[in-house]
This record gives C-alpha cells, sequence and structure tokens, in this order.
C-alpha cells in the first residue's frame, strides 16, 4: 500500500458489513480506529481486537445516531480515547422500506436524522475540533441511486439524495483544509428485504453483471485518502449500476 496520511479515524457502523472492512484496510495502513456501534456490542469488542493485533489503537463507542445528545457524544469519546479525530468515515444508516405514499413522520425521521443529521453533525464535530494547521478528510457513504432515483424506499432516497448535496457543499465549506468527498455502492451483500434469488438477479442485471465487495469499497476509501487535489466527488462503486440502462432492479445494500 502507498503512502497514508496516517491518523485517528472514526468510523460510524463499523462493527460488521461493509464499516467492518473499512476498519480492517485501514488498520493495516496504520490508523488508529474508533469503531462505533449501535447494538453490535460483542461484533465491535472482537473487531477492536483484530485491529489492534495491526499495532493500532482501537476503541468501541456505543451511540444511537437518531438521537443528537449522543452523536456529539461519541465525537468527543472517540477523540477523548485516540486523540485529535482527522478522518470521519459516515458509514452508517438505516435502509427501511417505504413510498411516497406509505412513509410516515416516524419513518421520514429515523432515516434523516441518522442518514443525514448525524453525518452532518459529526462533520461539524471533525472541523471544529481540528488541531490548528492539521488537515481533515470527510468520506460519506452514500448510495449510487442518488445518480439513479427510483420510487421504492423513498425516505431512504431522500435522505441518502441529501447526504450527496451535503457532501458537494461542506467540501466548499470546509476548504481548504478538509477534504469532503464519497462513495456510491452498488449490491454489496444481501440485504434483508432480500432473497438470495433477488440478490443474484439484481447483479446478473448490472452492466458489468458482477456484485460489488466490501474490499471494493475498503479501496475506495484508500484512494480518495490517498488523492490530496479529490473533494465534492463521489465515486460510484456499482458494476456500472447507476447508469440505469438494464432492467429495473431489486434493491438491496
Amino acid at each position: 500500500m502507498t503512502k497514508i496520511h496516517r491518523g485517528n479515524v472514526l468510523i460510524t457502523g463499523a462493527a460488521k458489513r461493509i464499516g467492518r472492512v473499512i476498519a480492517l484496510e485501514l488498520a493495516r495502513a496504520g490508523w488508529n480506529i474508533a469503531v462505533h456501534y449501535r447494538r453490535s456490542e460483542q461484533q465491535a469488542e472482537d473487531l477492536v481486537c483484530e485491529l489492534e493485533s495491526y499495532g493500532v489503537r482501537g476503541v468501541g463507542l456505543a451511540a444511537d445516531l437518531a438521537n443528537e445528545a449522543e452523536v456529539g457524544q461519541l465525537f468527543a469519546n472517540a477523540g477523548k480515547a485516540l486523540g485529535p479525530i482527522t478522518c470521519l468515515i459516515n458509514n452508517a444508516s438505516i435502509f427501511e422500506e417505504d413510498t411516497a405514499t406509505t412513509a410516515t413522520r416516524r419513518s421520514w425521521d429515523r432515516h434523516m436524522n441518522v442518514n443525514l443529521r448525524a453525518p452532518f453533525v459529526l462533520s461539524q464535530c471533525l472541523v471544529n475540533g481540528l488541531p490548528e494547521g492539521q488537515s481533515g478528510v470527510i468520506i460519506n457513504i452514500i448510495d449510487q441511486r442518488v445518480w439513479n432515483p427510483t420510487p421504492e424506499f423513498t425516505s431512504y432516497t431522500l435522505s441518502k439524495m441529501g447526504l450527496w448535496s451535503a457532501t458537494q457543499v461542506l467540501a466548499q465549506s470546509y476548504a481548504p483544509h478538509v477534504r469532503v468527498n464519497a462513495i456510491g455502492p452498488g449490491p454489496t451483500l444481501q440485504s434483508v428485504h432480500q432473497s438470495a434469488d433477488d440478490f443474484t438477479a439484481e447483479v446478473d442485471a448490472l452492466p458489468l453483471q458482477r456484485g460489488v465487495s466490501p474490499e471494493d469499497i475498503s479501496r475506495g476509501v484508500v484512494f480518495i485518502l490517498e488523492s490530496p487535489t479529490m473533494t465534492g466527488q463521489m465515486i460510484a462503486l456499482d458494476s456500472g449500476q447507476h447508469l440505469g440502462w438494464r432492467a429495473k432492479q431489486k434493491d438491496s445494500k
């Protein structure tokens, strides 16, 4: 692996799935890692042990990202455990089914609070807590559907489209000291809303006819960290799903 500016990173939703793979990738590169989780305490503890085997420091931190007080405390606790946080990866999200007809205030608020408000607040925390003269990086894990919207999963989609807009606005607001970018995954892991057959059919309908691996996403994170002139961008790692030229796909994350 080529050189990365190593420091302390907070990764939300890092105890399992894509977040876990990102954490391991960055630990191998020498980053100290704050592993955020909501309920997956044992998985977080196991991951911290694995991270520390690479000679870095790790800490597991619980927080409900729907609770703004806990969001601010999460960042403060990460800084207390590791030192100043110079990289933030907003990976955690909720992905619940609703439509423009069935969406409720509860479903709207849950998606907006976790998928948009929490990343925004954490981004403010990073910028406000950055030591003088230090640069920072924010990476938002979004979704390719912000370039290929569909009417399904309405509250989720709107929250992710908001986060994509925030990525561009914050990239301008926080320059030149903090870069803000995003990754838009396509079908990576089977979601709770899919059967195995549904997931296979979705992958088969992709232009490249191959699924995205969590390692594809973690390598994208490394690429962004290694690209000091990149800001306000999203990399769609989705086997071309955002092009939308094949048959309509079922949804996954």
